[in-house]
C-alpha cells in the first residue's frame, strides 16, 4: 500500500479539502485500470490516503526518467489501451465522470505495466439530462487542459480525450507535454508535434521516440499518430469517444 502523508500530499489534497461525498466516490469505483483507495484518516494535524502498491511508479518517472531505459512499444502500447480502458470506464457509467486531469503522472503502474489511474480529487460528475457541459473554474496541468476547456471553463468528456491525445503524443516522442529546456518552437509538443502527426511516414524521424532505435511497429505507431491527432483537434466535437480509443487499441495490440 501506498501511504501519503502531508507532505506528499498535491495542494488540493494537503489540506484534506476532499470531501466525505468524494471520498465515498473515490471508494466506489471499480475497475482493473482505476487505483484503489484502501482508506483514510484524519487525525489531530495527521492526514492519510491509503491506495493499493503500485509497484513501477507513474508513467512520468518511467518515460522520462533517466534512471529507467526506454520503455518498450509494446508496454507503450499496453499503458495506452489500459489508460484509455479506466477513462472510457468513467465516462460511459450510469453517471458519467470526468476526470478532469489525466496526464502520465496520474497514470500508475503495476509490476507488470499494468496502467490504473490515480489521483482523483479534480474528477468531476459530468453533465445531466440537456446540459451538454459542466461549467466549473479552470483547474489542471498546462500542456494537458483542453482548449476550450482553458478558454470557456467548459468541462466534457471530451476534455479528457484531449488529455490522453497528449499522453499518446509523449508515448510516440518520448517528450513531456510541456518543457522550458527545449528549444522555443518545441517547448510545447503539441504545437510543435500536432501538425506532423497526420502523415507520420513523413515525419517519423523528427516525431519517435530515438530511444526506440526503430524497435517498434511502424504501421502501429501511425496509427497512433492519427488517433492523437484526433484527440487532440480543436474542435472538440471532432475527437473520438474514448471507447473509439479503446477498439482500436485492442486492434492493435491483437496483431
Amino acid at each position: 500500500m501506498n501511504v501519503l502523508g502531508d507532505h506528499e500530499l498535491p495542494s488540493h489534497l494537503a489540506k484534506f479539502v476532499l470531501s466525505q461525498a468524494e471520498i465515498i466516490f473515490l471508494g466506489q469505483l471499480r475497475h482493473p485500470h482505476l487505483i484503489k483507495l484502501i482508506g483514510c484518516c484524519c487525525e489531530d494535524k495527521h492526514r492519510l490516503l491509503v491506495y493499493e502498491y503500485m509497484e513501477q511508479g507513474s508513467l512520468e518517472n518511467l518515460l522520462f526518467g533517466n534512471c529507467f531505459p526506454a520503455l518498450p512499444w509494446s508496454v507503450r502500447m499496453k499503458i495506452a489501451l489500459g489508460a484509455a480502458e479506466g477513462l472510457a470506464f468513467l465516462h460511459e457509467a450510469d453517471r458519467p465522470v470526468i476526470y478532469r486531469d489525466f496526464k502520465a503522472s496520474n497514470i500508475l503502474l503495476d509490476l507488470d505495466y499494468t496502467a490504473k489511474l490515480s489521483d482523483f480529487g479534480l474528477a468531476k460528475d459530468g453533465p445531466e439530462g440537456d446540459d451538454t457541459h459542466v461549467s466549473t473554474r479552470i483547474m489542471g496541468t498546462p500542456g494537458y487542459a483542453a482548449p476550450e476547456y482553458i478558454r470557456t471553463g467548459h468541462l466534457t468528456t471530451m476534455s479528457d480525450v484531449y488529455g490522453f491525445g497528449v499522453v499518446l503524443l509523449e508515448l510516440l516522442t518520448g517528450k513531456m507535454a510541456m518543457d522550458k529546456t527545449r528549444p522555443r518552437r518545441e517547448q510545447d509538443l503539441v504545437e510543435w508535434a500536432r501538425p506532423m502527426l497526420k502523415d507520420l511516414s513523413k515525419h517519423e524521424r523528427a516525431v519517435m521516440d530515438p530511444r526506440l532505435e526503430g524497435q517498434f511497429c511502424t504501421k502501429g505507431a501511425r496509427v497512433v499518430a492519427v488517433l492523437a491527432y484526433k484527440c487532440l483537434s480543436h474542435d472538440s466535437s471532432k475527437r473520438p469517444r474514448m471507447s473509439q480509443l479503446v477498439r482500436v487499441l485492442e486492434l492493435l495490440q491483437a496483431k
